[in-house]
């Protein structure tokens, strides 16, 4: 059932699974919802977490029309919502949702006990003509900008058919439908571009800032990177001594969490237990 929260500058809306046990608020990527988590959610409130699934700012069933996009923004948002829902609680961010995750965990440590990321974008970016000749990372680039530069849904869908490479899930084809009729309601689209213009440079500076446990996953075939692995390890090193770890998924794509689901929540469930030891 979607609940909604109204903040300063609109409404989020948000959907709780699971009715105790400790709170996981799960936020996802751009030009997606909530639905990102559609599999690994249940299967989190039946480990045993109160489960909290959010449309980002301009995103699902949230309200358009914020003044802006940025990660910080989205941090305050979901600062915001474990507030509401009676913290402290673990962040699972895709994405540009996981430099989120990174900025709210510096910004509130008292409230945020641990931050699970996915295929995220926490650190300053910059593309190497080196970089170029790996394929898929090439081929996944170049759909970004132009969904970027032209608001364009015909190739963001074609972005996602890379972000998924081999397994895709059963309702693939229902999925991307729903997916591009979010985008074609006013003011989606241009929500996607705000928040892909909007560098990870503020998640980028508060790397060293975080106090809390990090989990990092990525997708060994992640067509944003050309090496998804050292993206990863980068993160891992920028983040206070020990605090950070890194796991590697043989052929996911950059949506790890809807591709390989019992994996990711595996891998979540033993990284919690670690921290709570």
């Amino acid at each position: 059932m979607t609940e909604y929260l109204t903040i300063d500058g609109g409404t989020l809306a948000y959907e709780v699974t699971g009715d105790s046990g400790p709170l996981l608020v799960l936020a996802h990527g751009i030009g997606d919802s909530r639905e990102a988590y559609r599999f690994a959610a249940p299967a989190l409130a039946a480990a045993g977490y109160r489960v909290a699934a959010v449309d980002l700012r301009g995103c699902g069933e949230s309200s358009v029309g914020w003044a802006s996009y940025t990660r910080t923004d989205i941090a305050d948002d979901l600062i915001a919502l474990v507030n509401h829902l009676g913290g402290p609680a673990v962040l699972v961010g895709h994405s540009f949702s996981g430099g989120a995750a990174t900025i709210a965990a510096a910004k509130a440590p008292s409230l945020i006990t641990a931050v699970v990321e996915l295929a995220p974008f926490t650190r300053k970016q910059q593309i190497s003509l080196g970089d170029l000749r790996v394929t898929r990372y090439r081929r996944g680039t170049f759909r970004l900008l132009g969904t970027g530069l032209f608001g364009s849904v015909r190739l963001w869908k074609k972005y996602l058919d890379i972000a998924y490479p081999g397994p895709k899930p059963a309702d693939w084809n229902a999925r991307l439908d729903r997916i591009e009729a979010m985008m074609r309601e006013p003011g989606r689209m241009k929500a996607l571009q705000m928040m892909g213009r909007s560098a990870p440079v503020d998640a980028d500076a508060q790397l060293g800032n975080v106090r809390c446990p990090v989990l990092v996953v990525e997708g060994t075939l992640d067509p944003d990177w050309a090496s998804p692995q050292a993206e990863g390890e980068a993160i891992v090193a920028a983040l206070p001594s020990g605090l950070g770890r890194l796991e590697m998924i043989p052929g996911a794509g950059h949506y790890p969490h809807v591709q390989f689901p019992s994996q990711v929540v595996t891998m979540v469930q033993s990284f919690l237990g670690s921290v709570r030891a």
